[in-house]
């Protein structure tokens, strides 16, 4: 599949899930209900991809905005974005980089984890981290993503 059909058929999905549905009022209820118990979420983004990376950053800013809780592990090749010297792409129509997005939200508290099995994958430590970003804990972070009301989003 290629990128570009992958950031289609995920914009695609996101806008489906946010779009509002026609129901009775009855049935209103429901999808109200789900939504408040929703405390925040969880989400992971392992993929290279600057546009799939900078969804994820797009979603998790206006999930911030919302008043629910974010927080981020990243793996395997997005792993560069906790790197303080990986090279940034600018995304259109924002002209920013999924690393300033990701800097915004550390800057608003957001949890920022790298996988523990990045750094001694590769040549980098945890000096060459960018601020606010700390190693994963596995038992923490499961038990994180195990939380009562907080959605799991992988990108």
């Amino acid at each position: 599949m290629s990128v570009f059909t992958r950031t289609v058929a995920m914009l695609a999905f996101v806008l489906a899930a946010i779009s509002p549905l026609s129901a009775s009022s009855a049935d209103a209820k429901a999808p109200a209900q789900a939504v408040a118990e929703t405390k925040g979420l969880f989400v992971v983004v392992t993929d290279a991809d600057p546009m799939t990376q900078m969804m994820a950053m797009v979603l998790s800013t206006q999930t911030l905005k919302q008043g629910r809780s974010v927080q981020i592990l990243l793996c395997g090749p997005a792993g560069e974005l906790a790197i303080s010297k990986s090279k940034q792409t600018l995304v259109k129509p924002l002209m920013k980089s999924p690393q300033m997005l990701l800097a915004n939200l550390i800057a608003q508290g957001v949890t920022v984890e790298l996988c523990p099995l990045y750094l001694p994958g590769s040549a980098k430590s945890e000096k060459d981290l960018i601020s606010g970003v700390s190693v994963a804990k596995p038992p923490v972070v499961a038990a994180a993503m195990s939380e009562a009301g907080i959605k799991l989003f992988t990108f």
